[in-house]
């Protein structure tokens, strides 16, 4: 406790950076289908393997979500970062965003909310639990079905190759490509050669 503090405070307020950015699907109906940017959303529980978004009540897709307590979240690579902002300025009362951005909406395995053809993951989801929070409501989901392109599939071994999706965050208003791998679980224990 010898240091100097030469830390800011600042107000109370969300600093957990970066966040995914993600594109949730939801609707049932190709006349309510829509498209809404989030990045208040995240990881809950592993088994069952549980996620969360969170809404503004005042949202378009808030009252679909609600009601139909199904929706899809379509992971963001580079190439749709600029149509990824578009959905999450123009409201879906206004536009039909499938078709104002050309993003291709595709039936799932298990929901009824469409996936997007052209997000390299969709992660198909059940609304468990909506919990009022203040700005926003959490909608707590369990992940009934996950879908992955084939360009992400090692085709020797079947391995995963996330990092070939060239995935975006998020952070203080701006969008970034995760940058190059520094280290994997468990590498700082890991016995060197």
């Amino acid at each position: 406790m010898n240091k100097r503090n030469t830390k800011r405070q600042l107000k109370p307020g969300n600093m957990l950076n970066p966040t995914p950015v993600v594109m949730v699907s939801c609707g049932e109906t190709p006349d309510e289908y829509n498209i809404i940017t989030i990045a208040w959303c995240g990881t809950l529980c592993s088994d069952p393997p549980m996620c969360y978004i969170s809404v503004r009540p005042n949202r378009h897709s808030y009252p679909i979500l609600k009601e139909r307590k199904e929706f899809v979240i379509n992971l963001v690579s580079n190439e749709l970062t600029e149509r990824t902002d578009w959905c999450g300025v123009r409201s879906g009362a206004k536009y039909n965003k499938f078709i104002e951005t050309g993003l291709t909406p595709i039936r799932g395995s298990v929901v009824k909310a469409p996936m997007i053809h052209e997000s390299p993951v969709n992660i198909e989801c059940v609304v468990k639990q909506v919990i009022p929070l203040g700005t926003h409501d959490m909608f707590m989901s369990e992940i009934v079905a996950v879908h992955a392109d084939e360009s992400l599939f090692d085709k020797k071994t079947g391995a995963m190759h996330l990092e070939r999706a060239n995935l975006v965050s998020y952070s203080n208003g701006h969008y970034y490509n995760l940058g190059k791998i520094i280290g994997k679980f468990g590498y700082s224990v890991e016995r060197k050669k």
